[in-house]
């Protein structure tokens, strides 16, 4: 029986679920096996907590330690919110202003298979940017995580980017994020800002999917703190947790 100074730390979509879908009983009955063995459990995800909460439930939820949202920027605490950063207070009007219009005619120049709406959503600490457009449907956004396999659009964008406002004050960070989106934000503002609250924690466990560089991932998955995990999909996240912890 563990002591509660380990926590397992998740990604929520293609790590605890399919993208947008909700967590299986499956993977709540696992997650909930290892609470019972002694773990502490958190899941840290680029998105907010209303998309976060309704792939878990709100009963489910419950069940966790910390859920840090928006890259550990949101940071709710057995669902209470306990801290908060706000990107667009923290940015200069004028910084924002021109990353926009840069991504805007970036957008507009990519030739790409399908384009739909809303390219750029503004969150709360996060700039979440989709060459697609967050309103594509769901076979559209299959269509164009196959598509960005190939063809690195993404990844491409990010180094772009990257050189476009690698001067800028303060430092922006961009990477690739999800199925069909790169996500910008402040320099120290990526998965590891959640380590900070968990200082309490001797030893922490990281899982994710994208883990290799450029992923929204890689950074925490290599932090000096964290023994990280890639994982293939949610399935994958079940082998290992039995594997690492269950079957003993």
């Amino acid at each position: 029986m563990e002591d509660g100074s380990t926590i397992l730390l998740f990604d929520l979509d293609e790590t605890l679920a399919l993208s947008f879908k909700p967590v299986t009983d499956e993977m709540k009955r696992i997650l909930l096996f290892c609470k019972d063995k002694g773990y502490h459990i958190g899941l840290v995800s680029g998105s907010d907590f209303k998309k976060v909460e309704s792939q878990l439930n709100p009963e489910f939820s419950k069940s966790f330690n910390f859920i840090f949202c928006e890259n550990g920027t949101q940071v709710y605490k057995n669902c209470q919110l306990v801290h908060s950063e706000s990107i667009i207070k923290f940015l200069p009007d004028s910084l924002y202003k021109d990353l926009v219009n840069y991504v805007l005619v970036y957008i507009a120049n990519l030739d790409i298979p399908k384009k739909r709406g809303c390219f750029i959503e503004l969150r709360n600490s996060i700039i979440n940017i989709s060459p697609i457009g967050r309103n594509c449907s769901e076979p559209e956004r299959h269509e164009f995580y196959n598509y960005d396999c190939v063809e690195k659009v993404r990844l491409k964008m990010c180094q772009d980017l990257n050189e476009r406002f690698r001067d800028c004050e303060p430092k922006l960070h961009f990477s690739v994020g999800g199925k069909i989106s790169v996500d910008v934000f402040p320099e120290g503002w990526s998965k590891t800002f959640c380590l900070k609250f968990l200082e309490d924690y001797k030893t922490i466990h990281f899982f994710g999917d994208m883990t290799d560089p450029g992923g929204n991932d890689h950074e925490i998955f290599i932090h000096p703190r964290v023994i990280g995990h890639k994982v293939l999909n949610y399935q994958d996240t079940i082998k290992q947790l039995n594997e690492l912890f269950l079957n003993k």
